[in-house]
């Protein structure tokens, strides 16, 4: 009976979880998405691997929504979405077709302790996550906008980022933002409103083929899916209401040192407490 309670209180902790990773993207334009995986992983009880493909899903159609009213708004710029978009399918396919299910079980071993796969996707993702909230963190302005077009917009200065983004998408069921957003802004010189709106289009474009890439590994729990999905997207919703009367740059920071922390506690539960 204590167990049966424990599990639904998780699951409520999960959806509303959900609902404030849909909250942090419309506040902050970003970065929520990075909390999905933990979510589904910790909360949910989902296995590592499964959790990149449900996280796919989920960020995929948030970004999705949050993409249209940046394009509602003229902040999106398709030129550079096509230009990043191209590589990054390219190297979603080929994490999740041939990187992913080649991973062995055990991955490796510390002396006698064995890192298994899932194990070691939530050791990078917290990587991952660090990283992330040092972006978010940091101090952000807009570049100065160059007037040659053929330079802000020559294919190869994204090839390598589209190509590193969609990797580690197709391997982490991660949006990527917070790396998208930065070479947007240094290598094409795109205003950072637009690049944000670029962004989203981005990650729901690569995040949803990669679901697309994984839909015969297994079968979903699709009330799970939609539910949450949902529930982030209202909150999507409700955070571009609440985003123009509260200081974005506070938001930002603050969320960064939550993901920072998140990351930590990711590298001790599986470091000295695995189960």
């Amino acid at each position: 009976m204590v167990s049966v309670i424990h599990l639904c209180n998780m699951e409520i902790a999960g959806y509303l979880a959900a609902l404030l990773i849909g909250l942090s993207l419309g506040l902050t334009g970003g970065g929520g998405s990075i909390l999905t995986v933990p979510v589904l992983v910790y909360l949910f009880g989902i296995e590592p691997v499964l959790a990149t493909t449900y996280s796919l899903f989920i960020v995929g159609a948030t970004s999705l929504v949050g993409g249209v009213r940046a394009y509602m708004f003229r902040q999106v710029d398709f030129k550079a979405v096509s230009l990043f978009g191209i590589p990054s399918i390219f190297s979603i396919f080929i994490a999740r077709h041939f990187v992913l299910p080649e991973l062995p079980d055990v991955v490796f071993s510390i002396g006698t302790h064995a890192v298994a796969k899932g194990t070691f996707l939530m050791l990078v993702f917290a990587l991952l996550m660090f990283v992330s909230a040092f972006f978010m963190m940091r101090p952000q302005k807009d570049p100065e906008i160059s007037d040659n077009e053929d330079t802000i917009h020559r294919p190869l200065l994204l090839l390598i980022p589209g190509l590193v983004v969609g990797f580690v998408t197709g391997l982490l069921g991660a949006g990527g933002g917070f790396m998208i957003i930065p070479a947007l802004v240094l290598l094409l010189k795109i205003p950072m409103r637009k690049a944000i709106g670029t962004s989203l289009h981005i990650i729901a474009i690569n995040s949803l083929f990669g679901f697309l890439f994984s839909m015969k590994q297994t079968e979903f729990n699709w009330n799970l899916l939609l539910i949450s999905t949902a529930l982030a997207i209202a909150g999507v919703l409700a955070g571009v209401f609440f985003s123009k009367k509260i200081n974005n740059r506070l938001l930002k920071i603050l969320f960064g040192w939550f993901v920072l922390l998140m990351s930590v506690a990711i590298l001790i539960k599986e470091l000295v407490f695995p189960s």
